[in-house]
C-alpha cells in the first residue's frame, strides 16, 4: 500500500514502510507547496536578498557573496565537495529511509528546490534504483545526502537489480535527464536532518521488534530456570508508574500463565536473581525509551530542518538562516535508544549464562548432550559476552563527541547521524545475542529434568524453532544455527502476545535423539540457494 505525503507530514512508521519497499507518493497539494517555496527562492535571487547558501558561500564562507551567474556552480560544487563519505555503503532499507525522509522535508514547502528535483528522487525510489551511500564520514548529515543527490546530476553510483551503475547510466535507463542544479538546491539537498531521521525510523522499527522477541525469549529462559511468577504480579508492578513495565508484565503473565514447569517451581526461592525478576522493569524501561524516541522522531518529521528556511510571499519573501539543521534532540534520542537496547541485551546474556551454568540451572553443564566430549553452548556464551562488550562500546553517547569544523564557524557538533548508525549496530548485535539465548532456551527444554508441561506460548515458540532446527549435539557448526536464529529475530516477530496462541498438539516431554545434521550457514550474495536456505526463508514469514 502506497505511503501518501499530503498536508500532513509522514510519521516514523511511514518511513519504515517506505524503507521496506512501499511506494511513496506526493499529493498535488504537497507539490504545490514545493513550487511555492521555489518561487520564493527565485524572488530572493532576483531581488538580491542576502541568503545563506543561495547567494553566499557555505560554512565559514558564509560572508562571501556569490553572483547570480555563479549560483548554479555553487549548488553543483556543494554536492561534489560534500560527497566525502567513506566505508561500506548503507543497505537498501537505510538508503530508502533517508530518501523518504528527505522528500518529506521538501514537501513542507520551505526548502526551495524544484518539483523536478523531488520527482527525480521519487523516480529512483519507485524503481528501487538506489544511490550508493558510504556509511561513514559525517559528523551531522552532509555527506550521506550528498551521495544520494549526486545521482540526480548524473554523478555517483547506484545499485540496481544487483548491478553497479554510474549515476548517468542509471538516469538513462530510467529515461531521465541529469539535472542542472539552480540556486539553493545544492544546499537544500545536503542539509537538514533527513539522514538521521530516516535511520532513526528504521532503528525504532527494529528495536520494537527486538523488544517483542526479548519478552518471548526471556519467558523461555525464565521457565527453564524455574522462576517465581510473583515477579510479574500485576498488583506488585503497579506500584511503579511505567507504561512499559505494565505492558511487559502483562505480556509475561500471558506467556507463562499455564506453565507446569513454573507450577513445579513455585516457592522454591524467595527471590530470583535480578536478570530474571527485573525482566518487566528493564524491558519496560526500554519500551518507555522507545516511546519517547518515537515522539522525537515524529516531531523531527513534522519540522522544517533546512538552513536557510524560506517563507513569506513572492512580494515579501523571508529567509531564516539559523540552526534548524542541527539535530540535537534526535541525537540524544538515538543515544538513549542504543543504551536501552544494550541494557536489554546485556541482561539476556546474563540469563544465557545461567542456562549454561550447572551450578545455578539444574541443567547439564553448558547444555551439552554427553558432557566431556561435547561443549554444547559453552563458547556460544563467549560470543554473546563479546557482543555485549561491543554494545557497551557502541552505546557510548555520540552526542557528546563534540568537535570543531569549518574554520571555527561550526564549533559545536551533535553527531546525530553517527548516533543513529551506532543505535542500528547495537540493535543488530542485540538481535544476535537474543538469538543465542533463544537457541539455548530451546536446548534447555530438551534437557529439562523436570517432567512438566511448558506454557502454551513457550511451547508454540519452541515448536517454531524445532521445525527448522533440531536439538544441538555438537554435530554441526553452531554458528549456522545462530545465523538462523538471528534471521528469525531480525526478519519477523515472535508469536503475538497477549492473545490467542497457536495450538501445537500434545507435548513431547522426551529429549530428542541426537542425529548428525548438515551445517546451516548464511549464504553469500549471488550464491545458489540450498535446502537450508528454505528453512531460513520459512522462519517468521
Amino acid at each position: 500500500m502506497a505511503v501518501i505525503r499530503s498536508e500532513r507530514p509522514l510519521v516514523w512508521r511511514d518511513i519504515a514502510a517506505v524503507a521496506a519497499g512501499e511506494p511513496l507518493q506526493l499529493t498535488d497539494t504537497a507539490r504545490a507547496r514545493i513550487r511555492a517555496a521555489r518561487d520564493l527562492v527565485e524572488q530572493i535571487v532576483v531581488r538580491g536578498i542576502r541568503a545563506y547558501g543561495v547567494n553566499t558561500g557555505v560554512g565559514a564562507l558564509c560572508d562571501v557573496v556569490v553572483s547570480p551567474a555563479e549560483q548554479h556552480d555553487l549548488s553543483h560544487n556543494i554536492l561534489m565537495s560534500h560527497a566525502v563519505g567513506v566505508g561500506a555503503p548503507l543497505g537498501a532499507q537505510e538508503t530508502r529511509a533517508i530518501m523518504a525522509a528527505a522528500i518529506n522535508n521538501f514537501a513542507h514547502g520551505h526548502s526551495g528546490v524544484r518539483v523536478e528535483l523531488v520527482a527525480q528522487l521519487e523516480a529512483l525510489l519507485e524503481a528501487d534504483c538506489l544511490p550508493e551511500v558510504p556509511a561513514f564520514g559525517s559528523v551531522g548529515y552532509l555527506s550521506h545526502m550528498a551521495h544520494i543527490a549526486l545521482v540526480c546530476v548524473g554523478a555517483g553510483h547506484v545499485r540496481w537489480h544487483g548491478e553497479r551503475l554510474s549515476g548517468a547510466q542509471a538516469l538513462e535507463r530510467l529515461g531521465l535527464q541529469p539535472l542542472a542544479l539552480q540556486a539553493k538546491e545544492g544546499l537544500s539537498l545536503v542539509n537538514g536532518t533527513p539522514c538521521v531521521t530516516g535511520l532513526a525510523a528504521l532503528a525504532l522499527e527494529r528495536a520494537q521488534r527486538l523488544l517483542d522477541w526479548a519478552d518471548a525469549v526471556a519467558a523461555m529462559s525464565f521457565e527453564n530456570l524455574g522462576g517465581q511468577l510473583a515477579a510479574f504480579d500485576a498488583q506488585s508492578l503497579a506500584y511503579r508508574v511505567s507504561p512499559g513495565l505494565a505492558q511487559v508484565g502483562a505480556r509475561m503473565r500471558a506467556a507463562l500463565a499455564d506453565s507446569g514447569l513454573l507450577a513445579a517451581a513455585l516457592g522454591r526461592r524467595t527471590q530470583d536473581p535480578l536478570s530474571m525478576r527485573t525482566i518487566a522493569h528493564v524491558h519496560g524501561a526500554a519500551r518507555d525509551v522507545l516511546a519517547a524516541t518515537a515522539e522525537v522522531v515524529n516531531r523531527e518529521l513534522a519540522s522544517v530542518t533546512d538552513n536557510p528556511i524560506v517563507d513569506g510571499t513572492p512580494d515579501a519573501p523571508q529567509v531564516f538562516s539559523q540552526a534548524h539543521a542541527v539535530g540535537a534532540s534526535i541525537a540524544l534520542a538515538m543515544d538513549s535508544t542504543a543504551a536501552a537496547v544494550a541494557q536489554v541485551a546485556a541482561m539476556a546474556e546474563r540469563r544465557l549464562d545461567r542456562l549454561v551454568n550447572p551450578l545455578v540451572s539444574g541443567l547439564p553443564a553448558f547444555l551439552a548432550h554427553a558432557g566431556g566430549t561435547r561443549s554444547g553452548f559453552m563458547i556460544a556464551q563467549y560470543t554473546a559476552a563479546s557482543l555485549v562488550a561491543q554494545n557497551r562500546r557502541d552505546a557510548a553517547p555520540a552526542s557528546l563527541d563534540g568537535g570543531v569544523t569549518s574554520g571555527l564557524q561550526e564549533d559545536h557538533l551533535c553527531h546525530a547521524t553517527p548516533a543513529a548508525l551506532k543505535a542500528l549496530a547495537v540493535i543488530e548485535n542485540s538481535s544476535r545475542i537474543l538469538g543465542i539465548e533463544l537457541l539455548a532456551a530451546a536446548q534447555a527444554y530438551d534437557l529439562q529434568p523436570v517432567v512438566a508441561i511448558r506454557a502454551s506460548y513457550t511451547e508454540a515458540l519452541y515448536g517454531r524453532i524445532r521445525t527448522v532446527l533440531p536439538t544441538y549435539c555438537d554435530d554441526r557448526p553452531l554458528a549456522g544455527d545462530m545465523s538462523v536464529a538471528f534471521r528469525m529475530i531480525a526478519d519477523g516477530g515472535p508469536p503475538p502476545l497477549p492473545g490467542p496462541l497457536d495450538a501445537h498438539g500434545p507435548l513431547d516431554l522426551e529429549r530428542p535423539a541426537c542425529t548428525p545434521q548438515p551445517a546451516l550457514h548464511e549464504v553469500a550474495p549471488g550464491a545458489a540457494p540450498s535446502a537450508n536456505d528454505a528453512l531460513v526463508d520459512a522462519i517468521g514469514r
